[in-house]
């Protein structure tokens, strides 16, 4: 599988969407795949780790994010979802659960419908380690402030707008994957 070739077939290669999220993706599987090599105990699935982490995002252009250079109708929160249904169709229901498990730090029922939040009512939340994996590395890049890699203690102050739920699930993560 070509993750380019699935991003080039919905993205304007000139645009500045398309090198937003080549960049961001670029950078989350880079860190996914050096946390994967500090962990070989885990078994991790180097080859699906990098292919889903340049493909995680996809789902961007369908949403209203004009400073990120996407036009579409939905808000940014179903980008998930949305890159998920892209990618079930394009044969990749696997990489089409990171897509849709890795906002925030997961997503569960319980928030959508505390929140009202817009999204089809079930639990989104990472599962298998490669699906957690690619959320972790994902907290710690912006797609606004690319080149800055962001430290755990701005993150869990990001996270803590969401509840407490998502920060103790960080820390795990955090526990988990950063060798000590």
């Amino acid at each position: 599988m070509e993750p380019l070739k699935i991003i080039e077939k919905y993205y304007d290669t000139q645009s500045e969407a398309y090198h937003i999220l080549i960049s961001h993706s670029r950078r989350v599987a880079d860190k996914a795949l050096s946390i994967a090599e500090a962990h070989p105990e885990m078994y991790p699935d180097t080859t699906f780790i990098e292919e889903a982490a340049m493909l995680h995002d996809i789902g961007i252009i369908f949403c209203n994010a004009p400073d990120i250079d996407c036009h579409g109708t939905y808000e940014y929160i179903c980008h998930g979802y949305l890159g998920a249904d892209l990618l079930r169709k394009e044969g990749y229901p696997r990489h089409a659960l990171v897509c849709e498990r890795h906002t925030g730090t997961g997503i569960s029922l319980q928030m959508i419908k505390e929140n009202h939040l817009p999204l089809p009512h079930k639990d989104y939340l990472p599962v298998s380690p490669e699906e957690r994996l690619i959320c972790f590395a994902d907290k710690f890049f912006s797609k606004t402030k690319p080149d800055k890699e962001k430290s755990i203690s701005k993150i869990q102050k990001s996270l803590s707008r969401y509840g407490e739920e998502t920060v103790l699930r960080f820390n795990d993560w955090c526990k988990l994957f950063l060798v000590q």
